[in-house]
């Protein structure tokens, strides 16, 4: 398996492997603001297998996934951020590879479990779910013109301050997204990243994690990064699921505070 991977150049021993969520998704929401890190650190901002310029080869499973980074990082250790769903495929790397990975961070993602009813009375919330109709069954959508107009459908959801809605639809502009995953996913055949223990078998590795999180975040619940004692978390004020577009000095600043 041959993934696409952005690197910029920095000190081997300080490398940030980068994993984006979707999946379906490529890397390049995520290059601003962390690409102020090249140079004290090296970056790398694979592409999933069957995401963005990275071909879908079978099996497109979260532990097919865990395989090409593990294969990526090589001996390591290296540092890892994970976002959104690439939060999950984070803490599998690290359950499943503990020796590869020096520091986690779970950014915009969860340890725990959301509950169904997690959202249950925010009144904004349902206010801004009411903004935009469901293109999941919009005649004429399929593949990836679906997956895009998904993503674009969600972006007052996404983000939590009204003047971060239009540079988040110019990072939309340019993420190049595929289907690879949509077939499976909407079949209910998708596997699930988490491991049914998965907050006890994280902790038992050891590793130190960084939950990162905006408070408003209407994907991820920002008060289950409370109630995980072993990891440390920061939370940001007026910030929604893309906490690195609604505060991106603030978020940076907590990435390198983790780091050093």
């Amino acid at each position: 398996m041959r993934l696409y991977c952005r690197e910029f150049d920095g000190p081997a021993d300080r490398t940030l492997l980068v994993i984006h969520g979707g999946p379906d998704w490529d890397h390049s929401y995520l290059v601003d603001p962390l690409d102020q890190l090249a140079g004290a650190h090296r970056l790398l901002f694979p592409d999933l297998r069957g995401c963005g310029r990275s071909p879908a080869e079978e099996p497109l499973t979260p532990d097919a996934m865990v395989a090409d980074l593990a294969e990526l990082i090589g001996e390591g250790p290296v540092d890892v951020l994970g976002f959104s769903y690439g939060g999950l495929i984070a803490q599998r790397l690290a359950i499943q590879h503990p020796a590869l990975v020096r520091r986690l961070i779970v950014a915009s993602s969860s340890v725990l479990p959301v509950p169904d009813d997690a959202f249950e009375g925010w009144e904004e919330y349902e206010r801004r779910r009411a903004l935009y109709p469901s293109v999941w069954d919009a005649p004429g959508l399929e593949g990836v013109a679906l997956t895009r107009a998904e993503a674009f459908a969600c972006a007052p959801c996404e983000v939590w301050r009204p003047s971060s809605l239009p540079r988040y639809l110019e990072i939309l502009e340019k993420v190049r997204f595929t289907a690879s995953y949509l077939g499976v996913y909407r079949a209910g055949k998708f596997p699930s990243a988490r491991y049914p223990d998965g907050p006890e078998r994280l902790e038992a590795t050891g590793i130190p994690v960084l939950l990162l999180q905006g408070r408003q975040d209407m994907t991820f619940p920002a008060f289950l990064a409370e109630r995980v004692p072993f990891a440390e978390s920061v939370i940001l004020e007026n910030a929604g699921h893309m906490a690195h577009v609604d505060q991106r000095t603030d978020w940076l600043r907590a990435v390198q505070k983790f780091l050093e």
